[in-house]
């Protein structure tokens, strides 16, 4: 048959559509992604009423930054942890007893708006509880997905999280903010309440394969084997360190109010903070040719070298749509540095290290951010908003380049000869054939 002269065009346009075959094949993979999403949007009303109740209650710039304080010990320990109990016990188990615990966290804030004078302390504690609950379910969470995905899909089960995720990031915020001015506090709760319940409607009927005879006893000694494991694996190293030094040199969120100041436009601030999310929404949509990439270790490296590229750029960008164009491309390249990164780990660790596992990458991408802002603000105050933003992004570029030399392993990853990944494959294949 003559080819049309629109074939070309159809056959890329399926290559960069976003592949639907998890939510397709797998009913565990659906459940998982709709709870997900249900969680999301009730999450972002928390995160947005919690620290305006503060600011309500106190007036205090202080108050609120200490919120997030009172959140990192637990959401570092109980990462931790929560990687070696899901290795240890039940996954499903732990998270329908973590969404529960969390669902209590928001009920109690309920609680405490609703009475004549809240008390600020109760923001604090239910803050470090939940974050502690969150930590300790996450691992869970993402070390199930391999688990209810088939091997060959894993790259599109990413990129589909994604898309959840920068959907929710750019739509919820707003909303939760207009619900919380409109409704107040309490009712903001409530609301969250209500989706905690409705993702443990979806979770319940959740099936995963039961845990193994030999399953490692969650211990002080169990974490040290898992970090142990990753430390042998070049590739995976290779993973965290690129993240980290990405986010610790080029993530700069700190420096948005000040551009905005500079550039004149305070009330536009608000655009640099979506940007990210824009670009990584487009990266997802169009996300299906990932499925046909195997040298993901090099993929990583790439799109964190335009990540601090684009960074770089946006500092010599003299307009706001410029920097946001900068901005939303370092959010499309973080987009797909984080489906390699989680292909990577989901296609050749063994699951009896999973949990362990995702708790370190857990305590990867959480903590990057955290150092990276920080970062940002004593070089802004340093040399000013624009040299901390393209400083930023040229030290980000040299030190993924500097790593991508020093670990080999990690550069040259293919999927199609790695002996983790043949032996996952067949590992899978065989437990799906009985």
């Amino acid at each position: 048959m003559p080819e049309t002269p629109d074939r070309p065009l159809r056959t890329l346009l399926r290559r960069l559509s976003m592949d639907l075959g998890p939510l397709r094949d797998s009913r565990d993979f659906r459940l998982l992604f709709g709870s997900g999403a249900v969680t999301m949007f009730g999450s972002f009303l928390t995160l947005v009423a919690v620290p305006l109740q503060m600011k309500a209650l106190t007036g205090s710039y202080l108050a609120v930054g200490l919120v997030s304080v009172a959140e990192f010990v637990p959401m570092v320990v109980c990462g931790l942890w929560g990687g070696a109990i899901a290795d240890a016990l039940n996954r499903r188990k732990i998270i329908l007893y973590t969404e529960a615990g969390l669902c209590v966290t928001v009920l109690a804030l309920m609680v405490n708006a609703m009475l004549p004078a809240p008390h600020p302390w109760v923001l604090y504690v239910v803050g470090a509880l939940s974050a502690g609950l969150g930590s300790l379910q996450r691992p869970s969470l993402e070390s199930l997905t391999p688990r209810v995905v088939r091997h060959d899909q894993l790259t599109a089960a990413a990129a589909l999280s994604s898309f959840r995720w920068n959907l929710g990031a750019i739509v919820a915020p707003g909303l939760s903010g207009l619900l919380v001015t409109w409704s107040g506090f309490a009712v903001a709760y409530g609301i969250n309440v209500a989706t905690y319940l409705g993702s443990l409607v979806l979770l319940w009927p959740v099936r995963t394969p039961p845990r193994s005879e030999d399953a490692p006893q969650a211990s002080i000694r169990a974490l040290v084997e898992g970090v142990r494991y990753a430390v042998g694996r070049p590739d995976l190293m290779g993973t965290y360190l690129v993240d980290v030094a990405a986010m610790i040199f080029a993530f700069s969120t700190a420096l948005y109010p000040f551009l905005a100041d500079e550039l004149g436009v305070p009330e536009l601030q608000g655009l640099f903070f979506s940007a990210s999310a824009v670009g990584s929404l487009i990266a997802s949509v169009t996300s299906g040719w990932t499925g046909h990439v195997h040298r993901h270790g090099l993929g990583v490296v790439a799109a964190a070298i335009v990540w601090g590229a684009a960074v770089a750029l946006a500092a010599v960008m003299p307009t706001v749509w410029g920097i946001f164009a900068c901005l939303a491309l370092a959010g499309a390249a973080d987009m797909i540095s984080g489906v390699f990164r989680s292909t990577i780990w989901n296609q050749t660790i063994p699951d009896e290290f999973r949990g362990r596992l995702a708790g370190i990458e857990l305590l990867s991408y959480t903590s990057g951010p955290m150092l990276g802002n920080a970062r940002a603000s004593l070089m802004g105050q340093l040399g000013g908003t624009r040299f901390s933003l393209g400083a930023g992004g040229l030290l980000c570029v040299g030190a993924v380049v500097a790593m991508a030399g020093l670990l080999p392993g990690f550069r040259r990853y293919d999927a199609r000869t790695d002996e983790h990944a043949l032996r996952e494959r067949a590992r899978r294949e065989a437990l799906s054939g009985t």
